[in-house]
């Protein structure tokens, strides 16, 4: 039966909308000014960076306000598509997220913070008899019990010195501590019970893991009740010197308290899904939360939503959304189903354990169901223009060039090379309702002089329409060249060498002093360019188009220019051959990190010998050799 319901709440076709051309004035106008996380991404949908802020309105606002930018921060800026932000209680929490999204996507812009924004844990390792407590970063493979992630490295550091006061657990290595004849200083200090030499037996010294654990997991109440009482049965017995000890214990743990991590949401593995309608439209903000932790959130777009009610929406909403992905044991709704109870058991059966499907109506699962509902709200008064909208820029374009029909596909080319190497081509899709990302081409030019950019543009719209007219596909109505008369007319050729008409043409010159809005548009019907005024609309979605086709072609011609340049470099040292280069390059993130290295890092990778990192080194290092 409840497979049954599935089906029938999946007929509502709920996908993501293709991103919409993203306007900035309007994003930042409706921006929040709370704390929280953005992201900026990419045209391709890759996350470039992730950063945090106190104040997101003032911080996002920043990057686009006529300042100088870092050289890093203007590549990234040249790369931006679009920016998603996540509204978090508070600033720590925001630190916290940060931390996580960067760990889970490796955005390109922040492999600089790797080591600062790589938010450490505390580990408790249970692989031996006497367990210890260590510093932790990177993946979580070993056995034992891990606490965080932490804010700052400073703040687990003092955290475990007040721990190794409260608990006395030890914190030295195995290799040390099978070795030892006699207690080290810690033990002196009483940092530290001395397993090492017998001080403590096995049964003490797990009570004190135990107790380490419940006070890591918040259950703090319970530890701090009994270290009191044992305080008070001291000092009944007037042993007024383990009464002061404990008293010093109970005021570590306090501080430890304030140093614990914050990203705690009561524990468990919840996705928190609100579904908010404004003007008509619908966004269900997700958010992910495991192991007491936010992991981020989503907002996402359902479209056929015309006349259906919230309740109906979520239940569709839920049927796909989990059909091929992770079912955590609590999903929170703010709108619940008709058929929750069927809904749940569905859930159940797909996921292979209980799901139970709630509405939060009080406590912190309804504190984090009202910040996906502000989310929701946020993102939908974030989002770009309606398809009334849309339709209207595709009439001003049949007006601009007198076309019999408002046209519905428009198609962008453009060259990017560095002194005629790597040359690649771009070619991005708009319709009405902004890009159309997964019909984006990039193509990968040949047989041409270097640097001669009108070949370049014949043979990519050879390549492109010629294919097109081979596999019977749809012609847009619009092409645009970035390029002046000498692309316009190469493109003409191409096109005429295929035998395809009616296609409307374009050639979009920028003016003498290069500068936005005094661009210059040639047609073939036109017998001089036109300028359109700085301020016209159907220049910006011009602009818009033409930017997007610039982006995307100077991200895959650094990407192919990169790839060449390390893998040409690598090759010139000897004894290092594909596998090596290959495992170098993952190491160390790219041919700078290589560069970077010391001879005792380069050792380190897989078929790395003494003599051959030592070469690696020299061959970076050296100057010529005589």
């Amino acid at each position: 039966m409840s497979s049954n319901v599935l089906e029938k709440e999946s007929a509502l076709v709920l996908a993501d909308n293709q991103p919409e051309p993203f306007d900035v004035p309007s994003f930042l106008a409706r921006l929040h000014a709370g704390p929280g996380v953005y992201q900026i991404l990419g045209g391709d949908g890759r996350l470039l960076y992730v950063g945090k802020a106190r104040n997101l309105k003032r911080r996002v606002s920043s990057y686009f306000q006529k300042q100088r930018h870092s050289p890093k921060t203007q590549a990234m800026l040249a790369q931006l598509a679009r920016v998603e932000v996540i509204h978090t209680h508070t600033e720590t929490e925001a630190l916290v997220l940060e931390a996580q999204l960067i760990k889970k996507h490796h955005p390109p812009y922040n492999i600089l913070l790797r080591d600062d924004k790589s938010y450490p844990y505390l580990f408790i390792d249970t692989r031996t008899p006497f367990p210890a407590m260590r510093f932790h970063r990177g993946a979580q493979r070993a056995k034992g019990y891990y606490f965080g992630p932490y804010p700052a490295s400073s703040a687990l550091r003092e955290s475990m010195v007040l721990l190794q006061k409260a608990f006395r657990l030890r914190t030295c290595e195995d290799s040390v501590f099978a070795h030892r004849s006699r207690a080290c200083l810690h033990y002196q200090i009483q940092r530290c019970s001395g397993p090492c030499v017998g001080h403590i037996d096995a049964d003490r010294y797990a009570a004190d893991v135990e107790a380490t654990r419940r006070f890591l997991e918040g259950r703090s109440d319970e530890v701090v009740q009994e270290l009191e009482e044992r305080m008070q049965q001291a000092a009944e017995r007037l042993d007024f010197e383990e009464a002061a000890r404990l008293r010093d214990q109970l005021a570590a743990l306090a501080k430890v308290q304030e140093r614990q991590y914050v990203a705690q949401a009561g524990g468990g593995d919840f996705d928190v899904l609100a579904a908010v309608e404004e003007g008509g439209r619908w966004c269900i903000y997700a958010s992910f939360l495991r192991h007491g932790r936010q992991l981020g959130g989503r907002a996402l777009f359902p479209q056929h939503i015309q006349g259906v009610r919230g309740a109906e929406l979520m239940a569709a909403f839920l049927a796909q959304f989990y059909t091929e992905r992770e079912i955590p044991g609590h999903v929170l709704v703010n709108l619940l189903p008709r058929s929750a109870t069927v809904l749940a058991a569905s859930l159940t059966q797909l996921a292979g354990h209980r799901v139970s499907l709630e509405s939060p109506q009080r406590g912190a699962r309804r504190r984090w169901m009202e910040l996906a509902e502000n989310n929701a709200r946020l993102a939908l008064r974030a989002r770009n223009p309606s398809r009334e909208e849309g339709e209207a820029r595709m009439l001003r374009l049949q007006q601009l060039f007198g076309l019999s029909a408002i046209p519905r596909r428009i198609e962008c080319f453009d060259i990017s090379h560095t002194r005629g190497e790597s040359a690649t081509a771009s070619c991005v899709v708009f319709d009405a309702q902004g890009p159309c990302k997964d019909l984006y081409r990039r193509f990968h030019l040949r047989d041409i002089t270097p640097g001669d950019d009108y070949a370049a543009m014949e043979q990519v719209v050879a390549r492109r329409y010629g294919r097109l007219q081979r596999e019977g596909q749809k012609l847009p109505e619009i092409v645009f060249i970035d390029g002046g008369p000498g692309q316009l007319a190469r493109a003409e050729k191409a096109l005429a060498d295929l035998g395809i008409h009616g296609i409307q043409l374009c050639g979009i010159a920028k003016g003498s002093s290069r500068r936005p809005g005094l661009e210059w548009l040639h047609a073939p019907q036109w017998p001089n360019p036109q300028q359109l005024a700085d301020d016209d609309p159907t220049l910006h979605w011009i602009q818009e188009i033409r930017d997007e086709a610039h982006r995307f072609a100077i991200t895959g011609h650094r990407a192919r220019r990169q790839k060449s340049r390390q893998e040409s470099e690598l090759d010139l040292i000897e004894g290092v051959g594909p596998k090596r280069r290959l495992a170098l390059l993952r190491r160390f993130g790219g041919l700078r990190g290589v560069r970077d290295a010391g001879i005792d890092d380069l050792q380190r990778v897989e078929g790395i010998h003494e003599e051959l990192a030592r070469r690696i080194y020299d061959h970076f290092h050296s100057g010529p050799q005589g």
